[in-house]
């Protein structure tokens, strides 16, 4: 739980009391490569913070797949629309590698949130990070070339490229497999 706790300090600074209370309703979880966390037509309502792991956040669009995000050690997740509007979600959130997770419901984050100011503080900080987050990866589809977009993943996660099966990459980067590896090879050769 300490990943999690200097995750937390890392939005406020929230006392050691309130930040006791958070965590009781924080459960350690273990999920295996393959699992899904979500799928279409399915509600949500948990929050996830990763300890260890890999898990990829996609739609399925006219038989494609569309990778919206990576999510590894140190990042909040769910599908953030679905959650705070209370619908079925769209989306999938897929296990890429045996992941460590703690999970929180959202009847146990309303009780955080309640209790304490800085605790709300920081549930608002942290979903400002996760919008913002949002708004640069369509900014970056749309205002960057293809290899701009290859380039700033290679030094902002190099670690995605071995963890994570590169047509994966690939529709993430808004590319197909051959793009990718078009661009790959143009970059190696200079």
């Amino acid at each position: 739980m300490k990943d999690l706790q200097q995750k937390i300090r890392s939005f406020t600074d929230v006392s050691d009391s309130d930040r006791e209370f958070a965590l009781q309703f924080y459960k350690k979880e273990i999920f295996k490569k393959g699992t899904y966390l979500l799928q279409p037509g399915v509600f949500i309502n948990t929050f996830y913070f990763i300890k260890k792991g890999c898990v990829s956040y996609y739609m399925i669009e006219e038989g494609n797949t569309q990778v919206m995000e990576f999510f590894t050690e140190g990042d909040f997740f769910t599908d953030l629309f679905a959650y705070i509007q209370e619908t079925p979600s769209d989306a999938y959130l897929e296990v890429l590698e045996d992941t460590i997770a703690y999970t929180i419901y959202k009847k146990d984050v309303e009780k955080i949130f309640e209790h304490s100011h800085q605790l709300e503080r920081f549930g608002r900080l942290s979903m400002q990070k996760a919008f913002i987050n949002n708004f640069q990866r369509v900014f970056q589809l749309k205002n960057l070339s293809n290899q701009e977009r290859y380039v700033r993943l290679l030094e902002r996660r190099p670690s995605l490229f071995q963890r994570v099966p590169q047509y994966l990459i690939a529709s993430y980067l808004g590319l197909t497999p051959v793009g990718l590896s078009k661009i790959r090879k143009r970059i190696s050769t200079k």
